[in-house]
């Protein structure tokens, strides 16, 4: 089996799923079961995993023995919210230490605040969390974030939930090459052509919510995405042929006998 190695966890699928965005959470739960995803990520700031007991539990709907939930960071502008953020969430899910850590540095990119998320990775890896490290595409602090211990590194594609699509070609495949940890594209695909394209630059993964839920048949597009997913893998796999600038036909003339 083609295993996704996160940390100490193995997974089957590579498509990673969020939970936000839905019209309900029925609609969370059917789209998450279509996709295949076995990882649905929580936004612990904005959504109920038990901490308030007025407002309907996402764990309701989405079994966690049946999913790997990746609490996330969602919301948090500096290191010490975030940390906060995690600690919540392991105390709500009895000792769960396997997060998506993101700290935003501006309200309109919504990009993340490298400095600040170095510092938060460093305080929970002290911790023993298992840390999936949302950043940018810019390859140096990709490997800092590696080398800090980070079980994996999450760049862009684009500005989260722009659906733009992957948009820096040249520093995600250089990201990629120089990965030793799983690489996942994380924010701005677009439609399930986005994931196969992340997936044949040679990512480990990718996760996706907008496409998903703000699609016009999110159950669809769960399935469209899984399709693809698993489609840019079994071509990265592969190796695509090479490239020529010059036709050359499909049987041969080498060798024919006139």
């Amino acid at each position: 089996m083609d295993y996704l190695k996160i940390g100490s966890r193995e997974f089957r699928s590579r498509l990673i799923v969020g939970s936000g965005k839905y019209k309900s959470l029925e609609e969370t739960a059917d789209a998450t079961k279509a996709s295949g995803a076995e990882i649905i990520t929580v936004a612990i700031r904005r959504m109920n995993i038990g901490q308030s007991r007025t407002e309907p539990n996402i764990l309701e709907y989405i079994d966690p023995n049946q999913y790997t939930l990746l609490p996330n960071t969602a919301g948090c502008y500096d290191a010490a919210s975030a940390v906060r953020t995690c600690l919540l969430a392991q105390e709500l899910l009895d000792g769960h230490n396997f997060v998506k850590l993101e700290v935003i540095g501006d309200k309109k990119t919504l990009f993340p605040d490298v400095r600040e998320t170095i510092i938060a990775a460093e305080e929970l890896l002290k911790r023993n969390f298992e840390v999936l490290a949302y950043t940018t595409d810019d390859p140096i602090i990709a490997k800092n974030l590696e080398v800090i211990g980070c079980a994996a590194v999450m760049p862009l594609a684009s500005p989260i939930g722009s659906g733009l699509g992957i948009q820096n070609e040249y520093t995600i495949k250089t990201i990629v090459e120089n990965a030793q940890v799983p690489i996942i594209i994380d924010a701005g695909l677009g439609t399930a052509s986005d994931a196969s394209q992340a997936m044949e630059f040679g990512c480990d993964a990718v996760l996706v919510n907008s496409a998903i839920a703000k699609s016009k048949q999110p159950i669809l597009m769960a399935e469209a995405m899984a399709a693809a997913t698993r489609a840019g893998r079994l071509a990265y796999l592969a190796g695509r042929m090479e490239k020529k600038y010059n036709a050359e036909p499909s049987s041969p003339n080498e060798g024919k006998i006139d």
